[in-house]
């Protein structure tokens, strides 16, 4: 196996394992946003039994408001993830363009090493042509 076969493995290992880095940010942000909204008709519905839906009332239920917090939490969260997101799609990228430049380079050198090919056998058959023609006179 050539040496750059081996890069082209390596390369192609560590784009999919920056797309699995992205999928996986993704999901867990997506995860973040379900909770959220769980959250969300949690408090709502407790707002509703409680009659009350104001935070600042003295009576608001102690249940809504922990899951205030908590849903105030998980976005922070979710934002955060967001930034670690743009910087894995960055990585993503620059990972495949390095995987697409070191198979452009092997491209090119097969292309050139078909081309030396060809060169030898269209100089083998010069060769026996000029032979055959020494040996017809």
């Amino acid at each position: 196996m050539k040496p750059r076969n081996t890069l082209i493995r390596v390369k192609k290992f560590q784009v999919d394992e920056k797309r699995r880095q992205v999928m996986q940010i993704e999901s867990m942000i997506a995860d973040f946003q379900r909770m959220a909204d769980d959250l969300d008709r949690q408090i709502a519905d407790e707002q509703k039994r409680a009659g009350i839906d104001d935070p600042a009332h003295f009576a608001y239920p102690t249940f809504a408001k922990a899951a205030r917090q908590r849903k105030e939490n998980l976005l922070a969260s979710a934002d955060g993830l967001r930034d670690q997101l743009a910087a894995a799609q960055e990585a993503l990228e620059e990972a495949f363009l390095e995987l697409k430049k070191v198979e452009l380079l092997d491209e090119r050198d097969a292309e050139r090493e078909r081309h030396e090919e060809n060169k030898r056998e269209q100089a083998e058959l010069d060769e026996i042509s000029l032979r055959n023609r020494a040996k017809a006179s």
